[in-house]
């Protein structure tokens, strides 16, 4: 049972992400929520200006789905250790890649979206960003070097 206290939210997480990825978020959808929004904010902007700002928000949701899913799947691989061991971090990305290029299949298959292996990078990029981010916290928090066996 002590696993469940690590794996959970990660699991969790992953469920918001497939989630993320049905019909119930396509571009249409997201842009008719976040044109209001963008028009109060940029009222003399045009709606060029406005799809391409949508576009960033999001692969800016993308960045931030697998930025956490990332830390939460690290977390659960540590299963409160406190050392750093790359060995963890590269199984972390392996299995963040994996979820990454599974969901963009996924996504082939639903309505209204589309598979992209851009997406699939950028996802990755993401988990590479949050493992680097938290090899540097982990460092600052705990003043320690990084064992050198992998």
């Amino acid at each position: 049972m002590r696993w469940i206290r690590y794996w959970l939210p990660a699991i969790f997480w992953a469920v918001v992400i497939s989630y993320a990825s049905t019909s119930h978020f396509t571009s249409e959808k997201t842009f008719g929520h976040v044109m209001p929004f963008l028009r109060w904010l940029l009222p003399n902007a045009d709606i060029r200006t406005l799809y391409e700002i949508h576009h960033f928000i999001r692969k800016g949701g993308h960045v931030f789905e697998y930025f956490v899913f990332t830390l939460l799947l690290l977390y659960a691989i540590r299963a409160g250790r406190r050392e750093w061991r790359w060995k963890w971090a590269l199984i972390t990305i392996f299995c963040v890649a994996c979820y990454a290029g599974l969901d963009e299949y996924h996504q082939s298959f639903v309505p209204g979206r589309g598979a992209s292996a851009w997406d699939s990078a950028l996802d990755t990029t993401a988990g590479v960003l949050a493992i680097f981010v938290a090899w540097i916290w982990w460092r600052w928090k705990t003043g320690r070097r990084v064992e050198k066996t992998i």
